[in-house]
């Protein structure tokens, strides 16, 4: 078995998400740690990006996602995500999302909160 996986690490998003009105107003920065499967028997001696993902349109995609609404829920971001690149990249079987929440409007000295998910075709 052969197992492919695309990671696109650290990417940092400014929005408005999170359950408090302060969140909603002043917005803080994110980060999105991405890990996607591809399904297996992909061959790749061509050379070209058919043979895979454009790494770029998956990027485009999660921006757009990201920043296009707001969510109360890290869970209903990542959620929404997931199940958009599954349905837009068919020879994506597996995706693992992380969304970190650096400044947590908690009184806590911690690096971030976080969720992370794993939705498979």
């Amino acid at each position: 078995m052969n197992i492919t996986t695309i990671e696109l690490k650290e990417l940092e998003f400014y929005a408005y998400h999170g359950l408090l009105a302060e969140e909603a107003t002043i917005g803080q920065r994110f980060r999105l740690d991405l890990a996607l499967r591809l399904k297996d028997g992909l061959e790749f001696q061509s050379d070209s990006i058919a043979a895979t993902i454009n790494y770029a349109d998956v990027y485009e995609r999660v921006k757009a996602l990201f920043l296009g609404q707001r969510f109360n829920l890290l869970e209903a971001a990542a959620e929404a995500i997931a199940s958009d690149l599954l349905e837009h990249f068919p020879r994506v079987v597996k995706v693992t999302l992380k969304i970190m929440k650096p400044s947590v409007p908690v009184d806590c000295h911690c690096r971030h909160f976080a969720v992370e998910i794993t939705r498979c075709r």
